[in-house]
């Protein structure tokens, strides 16, 4: 069973790699695109039960076994990580086939969602730090391409800076791994956590932890967000959709597993990551409060989004680390609803500020009322999805003393809220000025992945009970012990 854990990579880089050879069946493309996504899904769900009931999975590249080979490690975080991008893609996905046919499915869209799926996969899946580097680099050279794709000069400006930043980012990672290697002679992070527990955090070793944070904050937007906002504002609506969603937690997942597993010793790097956040908080919620471009107050609600995650690991508490769980599987969801919402209205209208629009309510009610329900999801209202999330990291803070952040947690909550509201009110709210034959046709098919991520961002909200038992499994990073053992393989 644990063999299948490579399909996730595999498959989705042989699909897009035949798919090339399709460029001209867009149609085709997509479906046949859904379909193995699909496949994929069933077999993450079932992984997922095995999981449960047997324990951490583990897949040994040519037979060699931990320390000397590569590896894959299926624990619940991954798995429930791995699951919720594999359907919000699939959704995305879906948003593009029932579109009118857009430029860029005439291009090589539909392989590079592929490829970015596995180097996403890839990166929750991996058991060794350098294979780390290497999906992440799967992942970003899709996204390089991704972004690109349209081909204005907006767009080529922000991908320039996105290239730079992240060509750089990915220079000090290697560098990183190379004085890891050359400290504790391993690059299995099991391994190194183990290693690095007996030696202690030597100052070589905490300069790499520096490093590490550095290179992942780069890539989640912690702080270090200057390229996020342009970039993810840029590129058609799906792209962004999917950008939105997922790639800031690729970054997430690996700050919460390197600092969890390897680096969980002392008080330096927590309170970094915790100054980081809290100022994340407020650039991001003064970010969103200030502009009136929809697309730009959405991209600064995704940096909110990162210094909330972050404000979580740096509390450290099981309770914390249980919200920021939930909070990362309803971010995905709910970012990816709020971009294809923004996009919609672009469409639409034909305008991206506040301003410009008015009473959009009237004619399209399915999509204005989308639109309010991931306003309070985002804001944490419950009883929709963000809410427990929200909760639990505020009583971690409270439980750790942590009031600063929980000021700002509160803060912040208010700004998505003010933020989001301010477009409700202003763009769907009010008189129309789209009149009759103006109005442009929103098909109900079209509005199909808009209602399914709505009724997923309520159904997480409603089904809190049925995700605990996952997501407490999830929190068990803070025992880094259980994935060693599983690892090394010591059960």
């Amino acid at each position: 069973m644990s063999n299948s854990l490579v399909l996730f990579m595999v498959i989705p880089i042989i699909v897009g790699i035949i798919l090339i050879f399709f460029r001209e069946s867009p149609k085709l493309q997509s479906w046949f695109s859904i379909g193995v996504l699909i496949a994929l899904f069933g077999l993450g769900l079932y992984i997922l039960q095995q999981v449960q009931q047997n324990g951490i999975m583990r897949l040994d590249f040519g037979g060699w076994e931990p320390p000397f080979g590569i590896l894959f490690v299926a624990d619940t975080f991954a798995l429930l990580l791995s699951l919720t991008t594999l359907l919000v893609t699939i959704i995305c996905l879906l948003y593009v086939a029932l579109s009118p046919r857009e430029q860029m499915i005439n291009y090589y869209f539909y392989p590079l969602v592929l490829f970015l799926n596995a180097g996403i996969i890839g990166s929750y899946m991996t058991g060794d730090i350098f294979n780390l580097f290497v999906c992440f680099e799967v992942m970003l050279l899709s996204s390089y391409v991704l972004i690109t794709l349209g081909g204005n000069r907006i767009q080529l400006r922000e991908a320039m800076k996105y290239v730079t930043i992240n060509i750089v980012s990915s220079w000090f990672f290697l560098v990183g791994i190379a004085f890891v290697y050359g400290s504790v002679g391993t690059l299995n992070m099991a391994h190194i956590a183990e290693r690095v527990a007996a030696s202690g955090m030597d100052p070589l070793l905490t300069v790499v932890s520096i490093v590490f944070l550095t290179v992942f904050s780069l890539k989640a937007g912690l702080l270090l967000y200057v390229w996020l906002p342009g970039s993810y504002s840029s590129t058609p609506t799906v792209t962004s959709a999917l950008f939105g969603a997922l790639l800031t937690k690729v970054g997430v997942y690996a700050l919460f597993r390197v600092f969890t597993l390897i680096f969980n010793e002392g008080t330096v790097i927590p309170t970094f990551i915790a100054i980081m956040a809290g100022l994340t908080l407020i650039g991001g919620s003064l970010g969103a409060v200030a502009y009136t471009d929809i697309r730009k107050i959405a991209a600064y609600n995704v940096v909110i989004a990162v210094g909330f995650m972050l404000a979580g690991l740096s509390i450290g508490t099981t309770l914390a680390i249980e919200g920021t769980i939930y909070y990362i599987l309803h971010d995905m969801f709910a970012k990816a609803l709020l971009f294809l919402l923004i996009g919609t209205m672009i469409f639409l209208t034909n305008k991206v500020h506040i301003h410009e629009m008015s009473g959009l309510l009237k004619n399209y009610p399915v999509l204005g009322w989308s639109f309010f329900i991931v306003t309070l999801s985002l804001a944490g209202i419950p009883p929709f999805s963000g809410f427990m999330g929200k909760i639990l990291v505020m009583e971690g803070a409270l439980e750790n003393g942590s009031y600063i952040l929980l000021f700002l947690s509160v803060a912040s909550s208010l700004a998505v809220l003010y933020s989001l509201l301010r477009i409700f009110s202003q763009c769907f709210w009010g008189e129309t000025i789209i009149s009759a034959e103006e109005q442009r046709p929103l098909p109900a098919m079209r509005l199909m992945p808009i209602i399914m991520l709505a009724s997923i961002t309520l159904a997480l909200g409603l089904g809190v009970e049925v995700m605990a038992p996952y997501v407490q499994e999830a929190a068990s990073l803070l025992d880094p012990s259980t994935y060693i053992d599983a690892v090394l393989g010591r059960k």
